[in-house]
């Protein structure tokens, strides 16, 4: 008679005799460690919510680690010099000269010909004196010096008038970045601000990156959302930006930089179990395991490494779960763990051992009568299984 034979010979009856006068007290002692895996066909069945599949040599190529994320820019060809039009709120400086002496306006040698600070009106326009008032709503900055030297020359009162319009504060060309940046608020796009990535680090960067001491929360667990026109155009990982996933900004675009933390879950028979943040984009099986100190020798059953998936239910309704299961006494089963990526939301576990599931029985059986000799007075000596 073999062990596995003694041992559910001896487990059997005892189990009938605590279920049917023991089983509170059965139950208290007998924890739950995990699902069993023991209805986990290698075979699709439709009493299954879920599909099983083993990793092989063979699948693992329908699954292995998708390539770098790192992709060639497509922002890197966006001017910072395109056409600024001023509008209502705009804040503007107008500067006039001539090119002789003796004239209203001095030459450019000497000071005096700034006007100050014009404001745009709401009705587009600013109020230039010697000139009167200037439509330059709609217009660039040449096309406003163009404009104010004709009115100038056609009023007669300069020969050859040279004007520089210069922008004093931005209000109406600017993005608002708000969130997790360290400084809030809003961008002008007039700095040269022209992607997303330029706008957060225009504000700081995110508050959590890079903190002091090297800790914080890295760029793999931020996502970046960005309105325009009320309308969601961008929702994205702040890493997936700097890997090349950039885009474009226009005025009066809204970002939001907020916590995303993509994690993966680990139970069972490991070292330290629970939730684990992915420091990368990619994660292989292997390194899931390394992440929480790897298996635990005394319980762990090396073929029943498993990884629950579940199917994109938001696209499609239909999916189904899978289940992964990988045999690590297999020597190629390492290569094969080094190949499976992990996702975010991913559940690995990994089962116990039979043996130490015989353990548990017959230490829950001595628990058991134990309770009873204190019970009826009879304390029993301890016994180690």
């Amino acid at each position: 008679m073999t062990i596995w034979s003694w041992l559910r010979a001896a487990a059997r009856p005892t189990a009938i005799v605590l279920s049917l006068g023991f089983g509170l007290a059965a139950c208290t002692a007998l924890p739950g460690d995990g699902p069993w895996m023991g209805g986990a066909a290698t075979t699709t069945t439709e009493a299954l919510p879920f599909d099983v599949i083993d990793l092989t040599p063979t699948t693992i190529a329908n699954y292995r680690q998708p390539p770098p994320v790192d992709r060639p820019s497509t922002v890197s060809n966006l001017s910072a010099g395109s056409r600024i039009s001023v509008a209502p709120g705009d804040a503007i400086k107008v500067r006039i000269f001539e090119p002789y002496e003796g004239s209203i306006f001095p030459t450019i040698q000497r000071p005096g010909a700034d006007f100050g600070v014009q404001r745009v009106t709401d009705d587009g326009t600013i109020n230039v004196p010697f000139v009167g008032t200037v439509k330059v709503a709609g217009l660039d900055l040449n096309q406003i010096e163009k404009k104010i030297a004709q009115q100038v020359a056609t009023s007669g009162k300069a020969q050859d008038p040279q004007v520089i319009v210069e922008f004093v504060a931005d209000r109406t060309h600017t993005v608002m970045v708000s969130g997790d940046v360290r400084q809030p608020g809003r961008v002008s796009l007039l700095e040269g601000v022209r992607t997303v990535v330029e706008a957060i680090n225009k504000a700081g960067g995110p508050s959590g990156v890079g903190g002091q001491g090297g800790t914080g929360v890295g760029a793999n667990q931020l996502e970046v959302v960005m309105r325009r026109n009320g309308q969601i155009i961008l929702q994205s990982q702040y890493s997936d930006l700097l890997a090349g996933a950039d885009v474009g900004l226009q005025k009066n675009d809204e970002i939001v930089v907020r916590p995303n933390a993509r994690m993966f879950t680990v139970l069972g028979a490991v070292v330290k179990a629970g939730n684990v943040d992915m420091p990368k984009h990619t994660i292989s099986l292997l390194e899931a395991m390394g992440m929480v100190g790897g298996l635990n020798d005394a319980r762990a059953n090396k073929t029943g490494v498993y990884v629950f998936r579940m199917g994109d239910l938001q696209n499609n309704p239909t999916a189904r779960a899978r289940v992964f299961r990988l045999d690590l006494y297999q020597p190629v089963s390492i290569f094969i763990a080094q190949q499976f990526p992990v996702q975010p939301k991913d559940v690995v576990y990994i089962t116990n051992a039979p043996l130490y599931e015989y353990d548990k029985i017959l230490t829950s059986i001595y628990r058991t009568f134990s309770i009873v000799g204190v019970l009826r007075g009879n304390l029993i000596t301890s016994t180690t299984f």
